[in-house]
């Protein structure tokens, strides 16, 4: 009798403990080592313009494109440490109906976006001291490029500049790194002169 009236206390102390609800994990992202910013200045003869680079990303010119026309600056800056590309496409203006043709092309690939895109911003660009005029599209949601930018003095001169993560984009798990890049965009924007 008192083996089950010992068994009984036992089974009746475990049944009024609390009981632990198991929850999953929330998803994690790897904590990320940005580099310190630090900058350099971008000049080459193939371009006609000078900027402040980042230390921390790479030049690698678009060699298919550089044979293709001579005329052509088209290059990369690329950050392993970043995962990213941002992708930088010079073209002389040759007339009015070209300058027309390359402003429609830039907000033709912007638009591609919009299908995916949740909200897409214009930022314009004016400096007319720099002769420097332009737009940058910031676009959020599940896009190719979240940030995209020409600028232009209108008679001579076209930079087109695309930014692209070689992973696939999920706003909220890039969002610390697209706003630490998106500082070196400005940067470069800031400091960006047309050469002679």
């Amino acid at each position: 009798m008192r083996l089950i009236s010992l068994l009984l206390i036992i089974l009746f102390f475990s049944s009024c403990k609390e009981e632990i609800i198991v929850l999953p994990k929330p998803r994690m992202y790897p904590k990320i080592d940005f580099p310190e910013k630090s900058y350099r200045s971008f000049t080459t003869p193939d371009c006609p313009f000078s900027m402040d680079v980042p230390e921390y990303f790479k030049v690698i010119a678009d060699t298919d494109t550089l044979h293709q026309d001579k005329n052509q600056c088209w290059f990369d800056l690329h950050s392993s440490e970043l995962n990213t590309y941002l992708h930088l496409s010079y073209l002389p203006v040759d007339d009015r109906k070209h300058f027309d043709k390359l402003m429609v092309d830039a907000f033709e690939m912007a638009d591609e976006h919009n299908i995916k895109a949740n909200y897409r911003d214009e930022i314009k660009i004016s400096d007319s001291d720099r002769n420097m005029h332009g737009i940058i599209f910031e676009i959020d949601g599940p896009v190719a490029t979240p940030i995209q930018f020409f600028v232009t003095d209108s008679t001579s001169h076209f930079l087109r500049g695309s930014l692209y993560f070689k992973s696939q984009v999920n706003r909220d798990s890039i969002a610390p790194i697209y706003d630490f890049v998106k500082t070196d965009i400005n940067k470069l924007l800031e400091t960006f002169q047309w050469g002679e």
